[in-house]
């Protein structure tokens, strides 16, 4: 049987197929009764399941990251769709294709890869374009570079979305430094390359995506920096003299800074022009990348706003299909 995407359901189909489990909790409604929620993924995306008077036998014959045989009916909630189960058993992996459960780039990895190796190798800076070479001659970084997304939840969470991200900055990068002479170009562009290094290693993408333990307990702004201490070490081999001391510093402020303020994680303010660009470009390739993939996922046609973002604090508008007058215009629903 033809697999059906859970990015093509809609309210009222009946769903009878594999899917990739995300998160599971065991809860009870008002009147004291059990119930399990689920989220269920494949590449495509995910979707929110509820299995009615189910107990912990239940709850603890799978896990998550674990593939499970769901059956029930599609319906429309508060603006989101979700699945109410009637049956829920897990499923060997064996019976799975990993290729429909894990979302990647629509983009081709061989060319983005191009694309960054390019400009890498066109920085001007001895010091750091040895250091660039340090980590495209690591094999085992560059597999997991070319594989990890961007984030778990939010945006690029797919397969290559860290590698897509970091060549759009570039990209947008290349296109404002005319607009800022005051801007160390080779220092900017390598910076770009090295802001999100740590997600290498602080998160998994073999069957689902989740943190490592060094990503729970370390965080991949630490994870960075000492990866740079340790490529920067080998640049000596190249270059036949030792990493400036001060660029090495400006490096790591990059880093560490580039989530801009103490609220978002940021242990330190951007104080360079350079991790200030830094700063901002990563914000806007994010936030535009999570307001476009909300619109475009979101299929409710019978209004022109998106259900609630929890991480953006905001509904979203689409307008309507024609670009005409708003497909749902509601006071009450324009306020969230």
């Amino acid at each position: 049987m033809t697999r059906r995407f859970i990015q093509k359901l809609a309210d009222g189909d009946s769903l009878e197929d594999i899917y990739l489990v995300t998160d599971k909790q065991l809860r009870a409604n008002r009147n004291g009764n059990l119930y399990l929620q689920v989220e269920l993924r494949d590449r495509t995306g995910s979707i929110s399941a509820r299995l009615w008077n189910a107990g912990e036998h239940l709850f603890r014959s799978f896990d998550i990251g674990d593939f499970v045989m769901a059956q029930g009916k599609v319906q429309l909630f508060q603006g989101a769709l979700q699945v109410i189960l009637n049956h829920l058993e897990r499923s060997e992996a064996e019976k799975a294709d990993l290729c429909d459960f894990l979302p990647h780039t629509e983009q081709d990895i061989d060319r983005l890869l191009e694309r960054l190796q390019s400009t890498l190798r066109r920085l001007g800076n001895p010091h750091l374009r040895a250091l660039a070479e340090c980590f495209l001659m690591d094999e085992d970084f560059m597999r997991g570079f070319r594989q990890a997304p961007a984030g778990v939840r939010n945006h690029h969470a797919y397969l290559g979305g860290l590698l897509e991200h970091v060549v759009t900055l570039l990209d947008a990068a290349e296109r404002l430094l005319p607009l800022y002479p005051g801007i160390d170009r080779d220092l900017l562009l390598m910076g770009i390359f090295l802001h999100d290094v740590g997600k290498v290693q602080e998160l998994t993408y073999d069957k689902v995506f989740a943190y490592s333990d060094e990503g729970q307990l370390v965080g991949h702004l630490v994870i960075g920096v000492e990866m740079v201490n340790v490529q920067a070490a080998k640049v000596t081999v190249l270059t036949g003299e030792p990493f400036p001391p001060e660029l090495l510093l400006r490096l790591k402020h990059m880093i560490l800074s580039h989530h801009g303020s103490y609220e978002f994680g940021s242990p330190k303010l951007p104080m360079t022009p350079e991790a200030i660009a830094l700063s901002c470009l990563d914000n806007l390739d994010a936030k535009v990348h999570s307001f476009t993939r909300d619109i475009r996922e979101d299929k409710n046609q019978s209004s022109a706003w998106t259900p609630f973002n929890q991480a953006l604090q905001r509904r979203l508008f689409k307008g309507s299909a024609d670009g005409g007058d708003p497909l749902y215009s509601s006071p009450a629903e324009a306020v969230e």
